[in-house]
């Protein structure tokens, strides 16, 4: 009879954990570019409520993420600003082409803190006094840096200007350089400038100048949650998520937003 207690005593033992096991929320850690802080903020809830998740939040820059991927992170999913990077997690294989789905476009404009700046374009920007600066992203791992690079480079500017700027972490730290009145003006993409009252759009950066702003979402190969990560991927191509990323100044990319 004692040992028919005792084996009834383990089975209920075991039977109450895979209970409170399968009760557990996943968690789904999403490394995303600082240029998503804001939108992800709002769309982040909106999947956890819609497939019961719990999610973990790492902003940063892409390159800087990437390489925090590469060294071991766990993240789950990673968005990025470019496919540079998506695509140098894919040749050391932490990401799969058939894990991964473009959800978004932006585009780059030029910012000041004054509400009269003279720099009416990014050409303009070379006819600005010598004491002024430029914040941009660091071009090495910062996409927008890349992209004001490219067009700089285009119209044969960027050797001239070099000396006159102010490289940051990350796009929304270019923001701040330029908020505070740190750096006279900045590049940033047109999304940041629509969440800051403190700096003026001066103008905005012809796209023909630099490869397209596209952003990549990926699951990482080595997800410890892989189905909700995808889950989440889908989430970005839905049209709540699409007109969420439409109100923060993104042009959303999916198939379900665009029906």
């Amino acid at each position: 009879m004692k040992k028919s207690i005792w084996a009834a005593s383990v089975f209920l033992l075991f039977f109450s954990a895979g209970c409170a096991n399968a009760s557990e929320k996943p968690t789904v850690t999403i490394a995303a570019a600082a240029s998503l802080t804001d939108v992800m903020e709002e769309i982040v809830p909106s999947y956890e409520e819609a497939y019961n998740v719990d999610v973990t939040l790492l902003l940063g820059s892409s390159g800087k993420l990437a390489r925090q991927i590469e060294q071991g992170a766990p993240v789950d999913v990673f968005l990025s600003a470019d496919t540079r990077w998506t695509t140098y997690l894919k040749k050391r294989g932490y990401t799969d082409e058939a894990q991964m789905e473009t959800f978004a476009e932006n585009r780059l404009v030029v910012i000041s803190h004054h509400e009269h700046a003279a720099a009416g374009s990014l050409e303009a920007l070379k006819s600005a006094a010598e004491d002024q600066t430029t914040a941009i992203g660091n071009p090495d791992s910062v996409p927008a840096g890349t992209y004001t690079k490219q067009a700089l480079e285009t119209i044969h500017l960027w050797d001239q200007m070099e000396d006159q700027m102010v490289f940051a972490g990350d796009v929304r730290q270019v923001l701040t350089y330029v908020e505070s009145g740190d750096a006279d003006y900045g590049v940033v993409y047109a999304s940041d400038a629509f969440t800051s009252d403190k700096v003026h759009v001066t103008a905005e950066v012809d796209p023909s100048l630099h490869e397209s702003i596209i952003y990549p979402a990926a699951v990482i190969t080595k997800s410890r949650t892989e189905e909700a990560a995808s889950d989440f991927i889908t989430f970005l191509s839905t049209e709540a998520a699409g007109k969420t990323l439409e109100n923060y100044g993104f042009t959303a990319i999916g198939d379900e937003t665009n029906e």
